[in-house]
């Protein structure tokens, strides 16, 4: 039987890749995209939480590492996006709705009105008690990571940089109010190549999540969602590198 599936979404490129692997096979009844906190919302939070030091340590990294790799790994980025069949054009669907937040009342007026079975979430950020108590479907998400021990953003990297490989690889699970914490669906370890880096491993492991969710979809349709435990019992939330801590692990471990 199939039922209704909504994909609620950030504006990122993994967002338009999951998308777009998907639509052949999905028939979305709809795509909620939520605008991102302002940039100052965001930094006022992690010094908040991380102190200004960390904080700005990682605003050093974000405005250099990441533009640098993406200009000196285009090729490399075409390479794996052709084999992968990962595209990130524009997302097409006919029934899109822009949301400023997937928390806001509109966002949650509109999934009471289509009344989802299923909804896949990437990219969004963290959703209140009220949205996911607010429809009766099931979220689900797919997190770049293998959790609960790495939870958080960048997962694969922080693996790799713990010399941690055989916990490189995406996890679809259900979302519930923590981060990450949600029940394990489904995992998948991966093996990034020796020219892999920062901006090349989300793109592995966004496209085994596109395999998985299609498997999740296929268990859903038919009554036999199971969930996974996972024997790790650590857990812990990874942030972004510092500049400074991303030059040490590049230098020393070769985690590029």
């Amino acid at each position: 039987m199939n039922r209704k599936v909504v994909f609620l979404c950030g504006r990122s490129e993994s967002s338009k890749q999951i998308y777009n692997g998907l639509k052949h096979k999905i028939n979305f009844d709809a795509v909620i995209i939520e605008n991102p906190p302002s940039k100052k919302q965001l930094f006022e939070r992690r010094i908040k939480k991380l102190g200004y030091s960390k904080t700005f340590g990682q605003l050093l990294f974000i405005l250099t590492v990441p533009r640098l790799l993406n200009l000196f790994s285009r090729k490399k980025k075409k390479k794996i996006c052709k084999q992968l069949n990962l595209n990130s054009n524009p997302i097409d669907s006919k029934n899109i709705h822009e949301v400023k937040s997937a928390n806001s009342e509109e966002s949650l007026t509109l999934l009471k009105k289509i009344r989802p079975d299923l909804i896949i979430v990437n990219g969004t950020r963290i959703l209140s008690k009220k949205t996911l108590s607010g429809t009766s479907a099931e979220f689900i998400n797919t997190h770049v990571g293998i959790t609960p021990k790495y939870r958080g953003v960048h997962g694969g990297y922080w693996a790799l940089v713990n010399d941690d490989i055989k916990n490189f690889g995406v996890t679809i699970h259900k979302v519930n109010q923590g981060i990450d914490t949600g029940d394990i669906i489904y995992q998948k370890t991966i093996i990034p190549s020796n020219e892999d880096n920062f901006v090349t491993y989300p793109l592995v492991q966004t496209a085994a999540g596109i395999e998985l969710i299609l498997k999740t979809l296929k268990d859903f349709n038919s009554d036999n969602l199971k969930i996974r435990k996972n024997k790790i019992l650590e857990s812990k939330l990874w942030h972004h590198p510092t500049l400074w801590e991303y030059l040490y692990f590049r230098i020393l471990r070769k985690v590029k």
